[in-house]
């Protein structure tokens, strides 16, 4: 870990000039990644600037029916919270099905969504790794891949975005508010992550200086109707190899509207408008959901030690999709392997 200055500050313009004039400054929050890549020396900066005292109000009300999220505020704030609880289960299970209570309880909503890779060739400054030094190869391509990414690769990148919460936004069509050098702006979060293409190095759309300061979630949250499956190696303290979020509305069993998105399987958080259209006024049932699921993956890339992820996707689909259907069923804590 290199030296660097520490600067807090309470405001967020300050915050945003204080790192616009340095271009090795990055902000900190919960610290729960940026401080690993640190300690790794992944990453060098001249300094930090600490934005956790710029945390407000946790949940906004929208003229719009929706609310709005505080980035600063913890997962486990966000995850217990009533209104999410109520409104967005989908969110709330996704939280709590990522990391450790201990982890849940420092990292920050704006955190969240610029993890980078767990990829282990990332990790490794011994290894080529086009995410961490651009144009010196990706290792993980005729590596052990096992957990790498089987939709959207490119040849320069096949890692995996990490996130579980993620993939419940990306499911909700969540929009990113964030404030900058030129002012406030929002992303659509379908736009604010991108595919590794031949910049890997480059996981989503800010630019410099720009900080994320909240979260807006539609009024729909698919209370009704909805589940988040997690497979991982293990039931604790792991990584998705899949997971998927589901939600829908439904009458009379047919199948009104549906967002179907999947995590540990490629850059970014994957969720396919052509499937959700597809089932569209059908039933809901098993066969149409796997008729979805096989559309879904019909451009999967599987590599030596990754294939199974296919086939392991497509169940996954499924099986949540009808686990969405009685969501009383569904279990408080993690989901066995499928």
């Amino acid at each position: 870990m290199n030296d660097f200055n520490f600067y807090k500050t309470t405001e967020t313009n300050d915050a945003i000039a204080h790192l616009t004039a340095n271009e090795t400054a990055k902000y900190i929050a919960g610290g729960t990644n940026i401080i690993d890549l640190l300690k790794y020396n992944l990453m060098t900066v001249s300094e930090l600037v600490d934005v956790n005292q710029l945390k407000k109000d946790e949940i906004t009300n929208l003229t719009n029916g929706g609310i709005l999220i505080n980035a600063f505020a913890t997962n486990a704030d966000t995850a217990y919270h009533p209104i999410i609880e109520e409104r967005y289960p989908l969110l709330s299970k996704a939280i709590l099905a990522g990391a450790s209570a201990q982890i849940r309880n420092m990292a920050t909503n704006g955190g969240n969504l610029l993890q980078r890779t767990r990829c282990y060739y990332f990790y490794d400054a011994n290894t080529p790794c086009n995410k961490r030094e651009p144009g010196t190869g990706c290792s993980a391509i005729n590596g052990y891949n096992r957990n790498m990414a089987i939709l959207g690769t490119s040849e320069d990148c096949i890692a995996v975005f990490p996130s579980d919460m993620c993939v419940a936004l990306s499911a909700l069509a969540a929009i990113v508010h964030v404030s900058g050098p030129m002012g406030d702006r929002k992303i659509p979060f379908e736009t604010f992550h991108r595919l590794p293409g031949n910049t890997p190095n480059l996981d989503n759309n800010l630019q410099h200086g720009e900080l994320i300061t909240g979260i807006d979630l539609p009024a729909k949250g698919f209370a009704e109707n909805y589940s988040y499956l997690k497979l991982r190696d293990r039931n604790s303290y792991a990584f998705a190899l899949v997971s998927v979020a589901t939600g829908m509305e439904l009458i009379d069993n047919q199948i009104q509207e549906i967002r179907i998105a999947l995590g540990g399987i490629a850059h970014k958080p994957w969720r396919s408008t052509e499937v959700e259209a597809f089932l569209i006024g059908k039933e809901a049932t098993r066969e149409n959901f796997a008729a979805a699921a096989d559309i879904l993956l019909r451009d999967a890339k599987g590599y030596e030690h990754n294939a199974f992820k296919i086939d392991l996707a497509k169940r996954a689909i499924i099986r949540n999709c009808m686990m969405a259907l009685h969501p009383e069923t569904q279990l408080t804590g993690a989901q066995p392997s499928a």
